[in-house]
């Protein structure tokens, strides 16, 4: 039987979980997730943990936040004015909101402190500083 290996594609479900249990992101309700190893489209411990799995072969991995999304870094921590958000907005902790750069890139941040007159923005990925664990199901290599 075939194994995954490097640069192959796969169809795969999978559960990701926190270390506590807490899922967070599931694909058991759809379809498997088809995606091409090797391309960057994975975290890094996720793809290796991939490797050398056979169809339909089940496994639990539980990867270091090194390997998932990093470390939180504080830089990505910033304040700005209630006054640059929408009037209607009501900001709250663990809002989401989306921001422009100055090149018109959208990006995405989560409300981490609300102040009288600031709040603290957190552009850090929502997992970052997380030991993550993933139930794994190969279903298919293409």
């Amino acid at each position: 039987m075939s194994k995954v290996k490097e640069n192959d594609t796969v169809k795969v479900h999978y559960t990701g979980k926190l270390t506590n249990g807490q899922v967070f992101d599931s694909s058991l309700e759809r379809e498997p997730m088809e995606v091409a190893l090797g391309q960057g489209q994975l975290i890094p411990g996720f793809e290796k943990g991939l490797i050398d799995m056979e169809v339909n072969e089940k496994k639990t991995i539980t990867i270091d936040k090194e390997e998932a999304y990093g470390e939180v870094n504080d830089a990505l921590f910033q304040k700005i004015s209630k006054t640059q958000l929408p009037e209607d907005l009501k900001p709250e902790v663990g809002m989401g909101l989306v921001g422009s750069n100055a090149q018109g890139q959208e990006q995405q941040f989560r409300v981490a402190k609300v102040e009288e007159e600031d709040i603290i923005i957190d552009a850090n990925h929502p997992l970052a500083g997380h030991d993550l664990v993933f139930d794994l199901e190969v279903v298919e290599i293409l």
